[in-house]
This record gives structure tokens, sequence and C-alpha cells, in this order.
């Protein structure tokens, strides 16, 4: 029992080591937006809170931040209902109808995978530029309305299910698309959680595309404000910290809300195989 303990303890305490680790970069942010001037470079580094909230005002009141905040808000929501759909067609399709082909086209979605995204740029580009989307919320949604690795994830799942169900749906005279809805989407709603997350935190991070397809801040995102923001700032270091805090607080309120839901979508492992 003592050695059991002694175990948890350290456990505990490596996760709470690991945990501050990545936690003290969010912390020097926000006490650099927080400090008065006199104490900004100050060695040792000052690391109490003095609550100057006249450099967020100040920020916020020079960039128009709620709007890249609801842009990047839009372009995420619409990426996911569009990838959602896209994924688990796909993944059902490789899971439980037969057809020819169907390992090659599998194997090239894996293919997909291990191809670095920064390949699509131009292509992408120039296609969005051909539909005249440039400078839009939509030419950052079209190019990201498919997960390769969502499709992959999902159709592990779909293969783990027990093939009675579909046979007992089969006999009910339900169809394809009704055993979709019905029974495997309800039991695959951790693993969906997983593929959503993952394409918001994407989408809320996204940073090269953006610069690329938007010249205006109508369409432009959080992390393309933050980036112009730096370069016509890029000495204001209290100014950037607080423009970084608006990036980052939306993401952490996030989290404590679905806490318990991200807990619980990433350890579901049950239904997958590799």
């Amino acid at each position: 029992m003592a050695a059991r303990r002694i175990r948890r303890l350290l456990r505990g305490v490596i996760a709470l080591a690991i945990g501050l680790v990545f936690l003290l970069p969010i912390y020097i942010t926000l006490t650099t937006s927080l400090d008065t001037p006199a104490h900004v470079f100050t060695y040792p580094p000052h690391f109490l809170l003095d609550f100057n909230w006249s450099v967020w005002v100040q920020t916020w009141k020079e960039n128009d931040w709620l709007l890249y905040i609801l842009n990047t808000v839009v372009i995420a929501v619409g990426t996911i209902a569009i990838a959602i759909v896209t994924t688990v067609l796909a993944a059902y399709a490789l899971s439980f109808i037969p057809f020819r082909g169907q390992a090659v086209v599998f194997s090239l979605i894996l293919l997909v995978l291990m191809i670095p995204s920064e390949t699509f740029l131009i292509p992408n580009f120039v296609t969005m530029a051909k539909l005249h989307l440039v400078d839009t919320r939509l030419a950052q949604i079209l190019p990201y309305g498919a997960t390769a690795f969502g499709i992959f994830l999902l159709r592990q799942f779909f293969l783990s299910l027990p093939r009675d169900y579909w046979e007992a749906a089969r006999m009910d005279g339900c169809g394809h698309l009704r055993f979709l809805w019905s029974i495997a989407v309800p039991l695959c709603r951790p693993v969906l959680f997983v593929i959503v997350l993952d394409i918001f935190i994407g989408c809320w991070n996204s940073l090269l595309w953006p610069l690329m397809v938007t010249n205006s801040p109508k369409s432009q995102p959080i992390e393309a404000a933050l980036a112009q923001y730096l370069t016509q700032n890029s000495s204001d270091w209290q100014g950037l910290s607080a423009a970084a805090m608006f990036a980052t607080i939306p993401m952490i309120i996030l989290y404590i809300i679905f806490q318990r839901h991200i807990v619980r979508g990433i350890s579901r492992g049950e239904g997958i195989r590799f």
C-alpha cells in the first residue's frame, strides 16, 4: 500500500510539473500584459500581477478584435459543419459498403496524411482565385471541408462495431442512411467530438493560409490579425502580450466548459484499431 501511494504521489507530482511547464508561457504573457511599464524589463522577472488594465483597454481599442474573433468562429463552425458531413459519409462508406478499389481509396487518404499541408497552399489559392473567393470567409472554409485524419479515425471506429448491429438493422428494414443516423453516429459521438475539437483548434490557430488568401479585416481570423499587429507594433511588448491574451482566453474558456467531454473523447480508445 505504501509503495502504491508513493507511485501515485510521484505520478501526481510529474503531471503537475508538466502542467506548470505548459502554463508558464501563458502566465508570463498575462503578467507582461498587466504589468506597469516599470516592471516589464526588470530582472529578475516580475511574476506578480499588477492588474494594470490600461494596456488591455488601449490594445482592444486599436483593432477590431471582436470582429477577428467572430470571423474565426464563423470559419471554424463552417469548416466543422462541412467536414463532419464528408467525414462521416466517407468513413461509413469505407467501413460498411464494399466497392471495387476500396483499399486503394483508403490508401490515398492515408497518403494525404503524409504530405505536408504547405504543399496544397498554391493549388488551393489558384482554385480560390478562379472561383473569385479570395478575401472571403468561404475561401478559408472550403479547402478544409474534409479531413483525412477524421476519416481514418472514424473508419477505425466503425470497423470495431459488431456486424450484428448492421445485420439486425437490415432485418428490421433499415437502409444505410437510417443505420448511420440512428445507430452508428450516436455510438461514435466521443470520436466525433475529438474530430470537431481537432478542426476547431486547427481553424483557430491557422495563420499561413489566412495570410495568403485574405487582405482585409472583414474576413481575417484572429491569428492573421495578430501577425499584422506584431508587424506594426514589434517593440510594444505589453500590447503584443495583451493581443495574445485576446486570442488565448476564448480557448481557455472553451476548455473549461468542455473539459469533461474533451478528456472523455480523447481517452475513448476501446473502439479504435490501428
